[in-house]
Formats: C-alpha cells, sequence, structure tokens
C-alpha cells in the first residue's frame, strides 16, 4: 500500500464495465484479499494519532482530580477508583461526540470525517425513537429543540463529572480521592436514559451497553461497585464469544486479516484463504484464529475473574491484553478503536490493581445479581431474537451476524434525498467522487461492495437485490450499503441494520415522497443462535413490503464472494 495514495485494483475499465455485478465484484474481492481496501499508510497513521490524543485526552483529565499527582508518576494514581470513572465517562463522551466507533474515511466518511455532534445539535434531523407507540413524549421522528437540549445537556454534565475531584476518603477501597459525587453519575445516567428513549441511535453511539452499564456500577457503594464493575466485563467478553459460536467468525477473520496494516506480506494475507484466487473462503488458518479467539474469550475471564491474584490473574491479563491488541492493531473496519484501549485499561484498572476483590467481598449481592441477569439476559435475548435487540446490547461484536440492508436508490431518488433530508454530509458516491475523482469514484464502491461480499451475508444480499429491483431496470439504481445511508440521514453508523431497517425508511419517506420503484430495499436478519436461516424483506419506500422469506445459511458459507445465486425461500 501506498504512503499517501490507495492501493486500488487496476482494471481495464472498459473491459471490466461491461461485466455483471458479480463479475465486477471477482477482482475487487481478490484484491481485498492480498491488500485489504488498501488504504494508505499515513491514513493508518492518522488514525494512530487519534488513539494517543485519546489517551492523552484521558490522562490530562484524570490529572486534573484533586489528589491526582504527576504527569509520570502514574504509578502513584492509575489504581484509584476514582481514575477508572472518569475514563468510563470521558470514553462515553469521545464516543457520542463521534469520535471514536465509525469515525472518519475507514468508516467512509470522507467529508466530515464524523457527524454526531454535527447532526445532534441540529433541530430537524431524523430520530429514531425505539418504542413510540409505548413510551410517552416519543412519538415522531424529528429532532426538536428539547432533544437538541437534552444531547447538550447530556455533553455539558459529563465534561462537569470529568473536571470534578473525588468525595473523599473511602476505607475499604484503600483511597484517599474518594469517588464521583453520587448525583453527578445519576444526572448523567438519567439524561441519556431520555435521550435513549427518544433516539435509540444516540444511545448506541454512546456505547451505552459498556459505558452505561459501567456506569450504573458507580451507584453501588464501596467494593460492590469494583466487583460489579468486572461482572460487566465478563458478560462483555462471554456474551461476545457466545455469539461467534457460528459459521460466520471464519469469513470475519480473513476479511480482517486482510485488511491488516500488521499483516503486509501479501503471500501471508492469501493464506487465511482456501485456495486463492478461486476459493475465497476461510482456509485453515483463519478458522483456527477464528475458534482460538473464541475460545480466549470465552475461557480467559473466567480465570481472570476468579483467580484473585498471583501468576494466575497475570497470565489471563497477559492473554487478554494480547486479545485486544490483535484487534486494535488489525484496524477493523467500523474502526472501534479506543473502545479496545479502553477495555485493555479495564483489564489493568479491575482484574490486576484490585484481583483480590470478588463476589465474596460483596455487601449487598442482590444488585449485582440483578445487573447480572439484565445484562446477561440482554446478551441471551439477542442472540435468540436479532431482529428485537441491536448486535451491541446483544454484544454479537465481530461475530459476522449482523441485521444489514441494501439499498437501491435511482438518481431521481437521490436527489430528493439531498434536498429533503437535513444532513451535514452528502450522499455516499458524491463523497466517493469528491475524495477519488468521478471516473475513478466507482472502483472504491465496488470494493465496499466487495468488503460486504467477503461475509457471509454479502452473498444473500446482492442475490437479494435482483429480486427487488425490477427485472431488466437494474442499471436504473444505484446499489448502496444502508450503512451509508444511515450515516448520512442520521448522522452515525456502525453495521447495525436495525438503524436503516423500515423505520428510517419511514422516516425518509416523509421527507422525500419517494416514487414507487424509486427506492428499494433489501432489509436481512441476522442468523438466530439456535437457526440455520436468516430472515428476509424486500421493502419498497413508498408501496411498503413485497416479498419476504429466508435463506440457509448453509447455502451462503459455501459460495463465492461474487456469488449472488444463493438458493432464496420466499414465505406466503
Amino acid at each position: 500500500m501506498g504512503f499517501l495514495q490507495p492501493e486500488l485494483p487496476v482494471v481495464d475499465m472498459a473491459e471490466w464495465s461491461k461485466g455483471t455485478r458479480g463479475e465486477r465484484i471477482r477482482p475487487m474481492a481478490r484484491h481485498w484479499a492480498e491488500v485489504g481496501f488498501g488504504t494508505p499508510v499515513v491514513l493508518h497513521l492518522f488514525y494512530v494519532g487519534k488513539i494517543v490524543l485519546y489517551v492523552l485526552g484521558g490522562w490530562l483529565i484524570v490529572l486534573a482530580t484533586k489528589g491526582v499527582d504527576g504527569f509520570t508518576d502514574v504509578g502513584a494514581w492509575w489504581s484509584e477508583p476514582i481514575v477508572f470513572q472518569k475514563i468510563v465517562l470521558y470514553t462515553l463522551l469521545f464516543e457520542v461526540v463521534g469520535l471514536g466507533c465509525g469515525f472518519g474515511p475507514l468508516n467512509n466518511r470522507f467529508f466530515p470525517p464524523f457527524g454526531s455532534i454535527l447532526y445532534w445539535l441540529r433541530p430537524k434531523t431524523i430520530r429514531l425513537p425505539p418504542w413510540p407507540g409505548r413510551i410517552p413524549l416519543t412519538k415522531g421522528d424529528s429532532r426538536s429543540v428539547l432533544d437538541v437540549a437534552l444531547y447538550a445537556a447530556l455533553l455539558v454534565l459529563t465534561v462537569i463529572a470529568l473536571l470534578s475531584d473525588g468525595t473523599g476518603p473511602v476505607r475499604e477501597l484503600d483511597t484517599t480521592v474518594g469517588l464521583l459525587p453520587m448525583w453527578q453519575i445519576l444526572a448523567v445516567l438519567g439524561v441519556l436514559a431520555v435521550l435513549g428513549l427518544r433516539d435509540k441511535v444516540i444511545f448506541l453511539a454512546a456505547r451505552g451497553e459498556v459505558y452505561a452499564t459501567l456506569a450504573v456500577t458507580f451507584l453501588f457503594t464501596g467494593t460492590d461497585m469494583i466487583v460489579a464493575a468486572k461482572v460487566v466485563f465478563l458478560v462483555i467478553w462471554m456474551g461476545a464469544a457466545t455469539s461467534k459460536l457460528n459459521k460466520h467468525f471464519p469469513f470475519v477473520v480473513s476479511t480482517m486479516m486482510s485488511n491488516s496494516p500488521v499483516v503486509r506480506r501479501k503471500a501471508l494475507k492469501r493464506k487465511f484463504f482456501e485456495n486463492f484466487p478461486d476459493d475465497l473462503r476461510p482456509g485453515r488458518r483463519s478458522r483456527i484464529f477464528a475458534h482460538g479467539a473464541t475460545a480466549v474469550e470465552l475461557l480467559v475471564p473466567p480465570v481472570l475473574f476468579f483467580s484473585h491474584g498471583g501468576l494466575v490473574t497475570a497470565i489471563a491479563a497477559i492473554v487478554m491484553v494480547g486479545f485486544h491488541l490483535g484487534i486494535l492493531t488489525a484496524v477493523p473496519m467500523g474502526v472501534p478503536l479506543e473502545w479496545n484501549v479502553f477495555m485493555i485499561f479495564g483489564v489493568l484498572s479491575l482484574f490486576v490493581a484490585h484481583a483480590d476483590l470478588g463476589l465474596g467481598d460483596l455487601h449487598n449481592p442482590a444488585p449485582v445479581a440483578v445487573l447480572f441477569v439484565v445484562i446477561a439476559g440482554l446478551v441471551i435475548a439477542g442472540n435468540l431474537f436479532p431482529r428485537k435487540i441491536s448486535f451491541l446490547p446483544g454484544m454479537r461484536y465481530y461475530a459476522g451476524n449482523w441485521d444489514t440492508t441494501m439499498w437501491c436508490v435511482k438518481p431521481s431518488a437521490a436527489a430528493k434525498i439531498g434536498q429533503g433530508i437535513v444532513a451535514i454530509a452528502s450522499m455516499p458516491q458524491a463523497q466517493l467522487e469528491r475524495f477519488y475523482g468521478k471516473d475513478r469514484a466507482v472502483i472504491p464502491m465496488f470494493m465496499g461492495y466487495a468488503f460486504r461480499a467477503m461475509n457471509t451475508h454479502g452473498r444473500a444480499l446482492f442475490t437479494l437485490v435482483h429480486r427487488a429491483m425490477p427485472d431488466g431496470r437494474e442499471d436504473e439504481y444505484t446499489i448502496t450499503d444502508g450503512e451509508r445511508i444511515c450515516s448520512t440521514a442520521l448522522g452515525w453508523n456502525f453495521g447495525d441494520g436495525h438503524m436503516h431497517n423500515e423505520q428510517l425508511i419511514a422516516a425518509m419517506q416523509r421527507r422525500c415522497r419517494f416514487e414507487p420503484g424509486e427506492v428499494r430495499v433489501v432489509l436481512l436478519d441476522a442468523q438466530p443462535i439456535h437457526k440455520g436461516t436468516q430472515e428476509y424483506r424486500l421493502v419498497d419506500a413508498a408501496t411498503g413490503e413485497f416479498e419476504r422469506g429466508f435463506v440457509n445459511v448453509a447455502d451462503m458459507v459455501t459460495r463465492q464472494p461474487w456469488a449472488d445465486d444463493v438458493p432464496v425461500h420466499v414465505r406466503d
């Protein structure tokens, strides 16, 4: 890959353009297999710099606390409980502003590189309430001045907490600095809860399933807070591992390792596939990596939780730090980079610094047990009923098993979106043309198709787009990943099809008044853990759903990325 320029596939544009969509994806998939997206080195360095700034920002915020002193004397204060509290709230703020997951060009966000705060401080942008028919005062999909004020209040309250001092000595935690005032935690959680009921996107963007849940543990007293936070980490790890017990995850590994800036040699990247260049299903190495990573994430955290210090704890901590460093250095699409840095800090701050604290040290086990039941129950429900629960609270992180959509958009509809949607960024194709030039923008667009196709669900999506568009008129449409639409319309995206399903389609239809046939959408649900199928729906933005059915996962995993012939089972 080049330092300043992307390493894109070299094709004969005239000949390549004559092929079918599958034929044009084939060279892109092969290029991905040995190069990845071809990201310039300078862009990876940009993300490294962002991580450094994230760490430096947290460092300075912690040092602003009375009783925490010494920029280089980290050993004197790194294990203070208030340090962990502040890093949790700081990372929540970092994410909800838009600087974390989903930031920048590696998430196909070029101009500007983030949305979030630019959207959510602006009235009349789209909001998506999770239960508008059940929760009073949440109906509608237009952001009001009240919504803007609530979001601003969340930012202000979080900053106030970050700049606060501790409440004083807590003997059982061996701290003279103390903890954050309880009212500040309650205020942040209360505002975030109300915001989440008004707009689920903001709650998801704040990574509420991680940072809000950890903030709940700050409402517990003394050692109960530390033990409860450990329980949350345990559920995150083991929940994520459980969701990876599927046929999809090896495809994630092969795709991610191909895009890794650390794995530079093309010959090594090819070994992650069955038989490059003709068979791009995951090879033995990908399967070993996938099963090994799942075993680590499932088996090591209980050891870390129950070992209570000594050599066993040290080894388990080193393994989990290495696990997150492996994800971090692969720079996965969606770029959850700071989240992995935070998880590494959590290993050290909770399980090493407070290794001696465990379930036997709880003064009031009931609230911790309730918290465990709630978050573990969400993980179970998310795996059983993925259409109902986002992959984030369901903790199906990078399992290859997500709700996805593919939008078929006519140029006339794209123009209506540009005019009817209050947005900061232009449509994805326009951003690509601005960044790569109009003549070459089609190449990165098809590289995006290839990325989707390298994952199992891509085979089904590209099969179903044929059924979504009228016969013989496919050339009238631009095929756009639902995440890109979500990024433009909502200001944030992170691989969650719940944000660009029928609810977003209806909100955009109210604003854009699409004609029948102008926008057709393929919606593919994730696979429930106890079934071997994935449900789909085909929706016309103007007239509604016109077909539903399912595809078998077994049919998807046996096909190549350029396949668009997965058997489809239509329900009557």
